[in-house]
């Protein structure tokens, strides 16, 4: 009889992820893997499968984390238009820039992975076309509220926030001083939501 796991699959994947998150795909090798799961090579392959199966299963629960996140946001915003603006701001997120330097797991794995890797490109369309929708929606809604000019295609504003955010996202990876990156991100905002737009 099979021995019962033990160990808990949600905190190995996090460790995983984050690994992947700082080092890479490439960059991380399956000692590294070891290393932060802290289990042997056959527990690690036997529960996750080999390292892009195990790859895909931390993509996949960032991407929902996110996904949940980015919904819950856009609920809890008393205007939608508030909700969009932190979006384009979530790159700079916080004082040091930390987070901008280390990027979005996502995006960071579009760049290396995407053009070689079609499991990953289709994950990563994915993901950019679930974020689209739920970004439309919320654009719609404030178009309802006035906030965001009646002409305006929810479709192509919520790419273009998108684009937008993602463009942050890069900059912020090249360690532009957050002062800076944040401006960037506010002019990105102002542009694309323009306060008081309604009509």
């Amino acid at each position: 009889m099979a021995r019962p796991r033990q160990f808990d699959e949600d905190e190995v994947l996090r460790a995983v992820r984050d690994q992947f998150w700082d080092a890479g795909y490439a960059g991380t090798s399956l000692q590294d893997l070891m290393r932060v799961s802290g289990l042997g090579k056959g527990s690690l392959y036997a529960a996750f499968g080999d390292k892009h199966e195990l790859f895909l299963r931390a993509l996949r629960g960032y991407v929902a984390a996110i996904d949940r996140g980015l919904r819950r946001s856009v609920e809890s915003a008393p205007r939608a238009v508030d909700a969009l603006r932190a979006f384009v701001l979530a790159p700079v997120g916080d004082d040091d820039g930390a987070s901008a330097r280390r990027g979005c797991l996502l995006a960071n794995t579009t760049a290396e992975l995407a053009s070689a890797d079609p499991v990953v490109a289709a994950a990563a369309r994915k993901a950019y076309d679930d974020t689209t929708a739920v970004l439309a929606q919320a654009v719609a809604r404030a178009q309802d509220e006035g906030d965001v000019p009646a002409s305006a295609d929810p479709v192509g504003t919520a790419r273009a926030l998108l684009a937008a955010q993602q463009g942050v996202t890069y900059l912020g990876r090249t360690g532009m001083d957050v002062r800076t990156l944040e401006a960037t991100a506010r002019s990105l905002a102002d542009q694309l939501l323009p306060a008081g737009a309604a009509g």
